[in-house]
């Protein structure tokens, strides 16, 4: 498939509804690959199914805190950097680039690099939302290391790194990335055809799109747009979404620390309840609770939406005053195993309460 302006503009949102407030803003993303369009670029997402057993696949990727991101907006080079020299130490040419995550510009980075070097990208990722670390992969989960791993920045400096496990890996590219100034581009989990198929979670891409299309066709249609998007999940791998709390942003608070954007926002229900919803941020949104009960929490998806337009709001975007509503969104059943909850699931994140699926907690 050759990406189109319109699918990209609708990744972009769809981008960032899965990516559950992280991954950082796919605009800019968006922005760059258009760029590349514009110029007579192309990109190709291509099928899992098309790559052969052996092909070598090395997804590319943005890392650190989103907060840094809109502050210093990539070039596109550095992404491209950080592939080529990771070709060069495991000696095969890339056959193919894909995301990491499907969350914000993370689902861009790859069509950037794809655009860029004429290589296609697969319609899959490791994540299936966005998570703020490395080992939280099902690459990694099902058996793939995640180095050895290239880091770069915009200045042309590249970091190698060969690590004993990917949590190791993580750890050490973190010092790497707040170096960088806390924002830098990566190459790792060079895999197989056949490991893509076995690890990744497919179609992805081509989800984000389709999410984005459904919101824009609801409001062409004068039709209510999270109304839409709810009544279209089921036909996906996200099977069960709802509307969990609307109100007002009342207060947030976000700071940039040790690699991450952490904090928390607040929300006032609607009137004439006086309900406080708190949600907790790591680059994502991780929990939700009201009067202190789990609402939602992290592996399944928790999206702040602005209540009319259904656009998705980043953590790095959220604003007191605005009207949102939160989804919750239940995610494949690969990212719900006991071997996946182990690497991303709520104790992963300092979080003291169990994973409950969002259908239960409904």
């Amino acid at each position: 498939m050759k990406l189109t302006t319109m699918q990209l503009r609708d990744l972009a949102i769809g981008a960032a509804f899965l990516g559950t407030g992280g991954g950082g803003d796919p605009y800019i993303g968006r922005l760059m690959v258009q760029a590349c369009l514009d110029a007579g670029l192309e990109v190709e997402i291509i099928d899992p199914a098309e790559l052969a057993d052996d092909a070598t696949v090395i997804p590319t990727a943005m890392m650190g805190a989103t907060t840094v991101l809109v502050e210093k907006p990539p070039s596109g080079e550095e992404a491209v950097a950080a592939l080529r020299r990771l070709e060069q130490r495991i000696g095969r040419r890339a056959d193919a680039t894909m995301p990491i995550e499907i969350g914000g510009i993370n689902s861009t980075i790859p069509l950037l690099v794809g655009a860029l070097l004429g290589l296609p990208v697969v319609d899959a990722d490791g994540m299936g939302r966005a998570f703020p670390q490395l080992e939280m992969e099902t690459f990694g989960v099902y058996g793939i290391s995640g180095s050895p791993m290239a880091i770069t920045n915009e200045h042309g400096d590249c970091v190698l790194i060969e690590a004993v496990n990917n949590r190791q890996m993580e750890w050490l590219a973190r010092g790497v990335t707040m170096r960088m100034g806390g924002c830098a581009y990566i190459a790792e989990y060079s895999m197989t055809g056949a490991e893509v198929k076995r690890t990744a979670i497919p179609h992805t891409l081509t989800l984000a799109i389709r999410i984005g299309e459904v919101i824009r066709q609801a409001k062409a249609n004068q039709e209510p747009p999270i109304e839409a998007l709810l009544r279209f999940l089921p036909s996906t791998l996200y099977k069960f979404g709802r509307a969990i709390f609307a109100g007002k942003i009342i207060d947030v608070h976000r700071e940039t620390k040790a690699g991450f954007a952490v904090g928390r926002a607040r929300i006032e229900a609607s009137h004439p309840s006086s309900a406080i919803m708190e949600i907790e941020i790591q680059n994502e949104y991780l929990v939700a609770r009201v009067g202190g009960k789990v609402r939602a929490i992290v592996p399944d998806l928790i999206c702040i939406l602005d209540s009319e337009s259904a656009d998705p709001i980043t953590t790095e975007n959220l604003r007191y005053g605005q009207r949102v509503t939160v989804v919750a969104v239940s995610v494949p059943e690969i990212i719900r195993s006991p071997a996946a909850l182990a690497v991303f699931g709520p104790a992963c994140f300092g979080l003291a309460e169990p994973f409950t699926p969002i259908e239960t907690i409904v």
